[in-house]
Parts: structure tokens; sequence; C-alpha cells
């Protein structure tokens, strides 16, 4: 793994980045960038000290083999990934939209060689930031995946989740796109704009918040702790079970308008790591796919 330290102009700051290279770094390759969920995978800056996608899957395993490279952006907390409108007080200065989509490409494909093909993948919070992102660079990603998410913002619930993202973060939602009746959380919402997503690869997926395969004393990451195992459960399971209908709803708009993209929808499963890292290992097909791989 490389880590690097990525000047952001837009938000006047270094960001954490970590790479996973190509397996042939003579070549060419094209990049999948993932996405972490609420706290941007650390709440001390330093992403060993975090849930994420280097501390909680198996990523540098899975893709040791593939001539893909694989960015991690670290940070971002309880901010959509999205540009705000103004700075926070909490969380400050977030222009995330600018950073990914213009600002670290041209880093990480200098660097490592990129081919061009990019892939966006994120799970919770992100599973809604990878279509805004693909909206806001059309031609960017050629594949997108979505996990455990629920996308829409240009409705009551909607919104009302997304106040709650930010607010566990204890950021303040009208620094980001107004009060709600602003037109920006119709105009952020990929629900309303998923027409503009034609061409694109997509993998969207979620549990349904039952109790399964990894929801046990022994499964990963609960190590035998029952106030884990409870705690995947019931919050797990709440927030896996909203997800669920999410991602029917956006299955729906995605046949209304005859876009093809893949839904899984698993029999069981929470809100948990064991569940994403299946779920990227399920999504690889379409990115390859998509990536010429």
């Amino acid at each position: 793994m490389v880590e690097l330290s990525v000047y952001s102009a837009a938000m006047d700051r270094p960001i954490p980045v970590a790479v996973l290279p190509a397996v042939d770094a003579t070549r060419p390759a094209p990049v999948l960038y993932l996405l972490n969920g609420v706290d941007g995978g650390t709440d001390t800056g330093d992403w060993r000290d975090g849930s994420n996608w280097l501390t909680k899957t198996d990523v540098d395993r899975f893709f040791a083999d593939k001539q893909v490279t694989v960015v991690i952006p670290i940070g971002g907390a309880g901010s959509f990934f999205a540009d705000w409108r103004v700075d926070d007080p909490v969380l400050g200065r977030q222009r995330w939209t600018t950073f990914l989509t213009r600002e670290l490409p041209p880093v990480v494909d200098e660097a490592f060689q990129g081919s061009g093909a990019n892939a966006l993948a994120g799970l919770s919070m992100a599973s809604s930031a990878v279509f805004r992102l693909a909206l806001a660079a059309p031609g960017l990603y050629r594949a997108l995946g979505s996990y455990s998410g629920c996308v829409r913002t240009g409705d009551g619930l909607g919104q009302v989740m997304v106040d709650a993202v930010v607010a566990s973060r204890r950021g303040n939602p009208l620094n980001m796109w107004g009060p709600p009746t602003d037109p920006a959380w119709a105009e952020n919402d990929p629900y309303l704009h998923a027409a503009r997503l034609r061409g694109t690869a997509i993998y969207v997926s979620s549990g349904t918040g039952q109790a399964g395969t990894f929801d046990t004393l022994g499964g990963p990451g609960i190590d035998g702790n029952a106030v884990k195992l409870v705690d995947q459960l019931v919050i797990g399971g709440i927030l896996d079970a909203v997800t669920s209908a999410c991602t029917r709803q956006l299955g729906d708009r995605f046949r209304e308008l005859d876009i093809p993209a893949v839904i899984d929808l698993r029999a069981s499963g929470t809100h948990s790591w064991p569940y994403w890292q299946q779920d990227l290992h399920n999504s690889w097909a379409v990115f390859a796919g998509a990536l010429g791989q």
C-alpha cells in the first residue's frame, strides 16, 4: 500500500489517500475509488484507528492479483462527500465533490499510470454519494457500486435521513444544501436524475436487516462479544431494513427508465462490514466488465 497526502485547493488542506497499486506497475491500469461510511473511515485522521475498507475487509488481498489501482480517500465524516454551500463550524470546509472528481483523479492517473477508466463504490453514507459524484462529473466513472444506502434527498424522508447523518457528526445540514425548501436538495437527488446515469454499469445491494450468516457470536468483528452482536443485530438490523426499502425503490426507478442495473437484495444481513466485503466481491464482475478487465 502507498499512503499519499494530496493537497486539496478547494478545501485548503491535505487529504490522506491510501492506494493499492495494480499488480503490474509497468502497464496502465483502471482505477477503482472506494469511499468509506459516516465517519470517513476514522475519527483520528489515521486510517489505522478506524473502521474502513482497509481495516475491516480483505480489500488488499482481494485486489492483490488484479490489474486495477484501488484508491481509498480518508476523511469526509458526515459530509456526504458533497460540496457544501458554506463552511461548517464543526466539520469545516467540505468540498469533496471537487476533490474527488477534479483534484484527485489527475494525481492518481499521473502517479499510477491510470488508463482513464474509473469505477466508484461506497457504503452507507457514501452509497448515495457515488451517484451524485457520477452526476457531477459525467463520463468520469464507467461503473458504480452502492452498498446499503438510501439515495433520495428530494423528499421529506430522505431529508430527515440526511439530517440525522450530518447531525451524528455534529454538523449542520443547512450548511450543505440550505433549508429543506431549497432546490439544491432536489438537484442532488440521484433518484430524480437517474436518467442521466444511463450507460453506466450499476450495482446496488442491501441486506434486509434480518440476522444472516455473519450475525453470530463467531462472526467477523464480533469475536464472541455479545454487546457487539446485539448492536449489530439491533442498530445494524434497523439500518439495513430501511436501506432494503430504499434499494427496492431505486431498482424500480431504474426499471421504469429501462436502465440496466444489478439490484442485489440479499435475503438477510445487517448494516455491517462483512456484508460490504461480500458486496464488493460480488460487484467486481460488474466493475471489471466496465473497466475492460
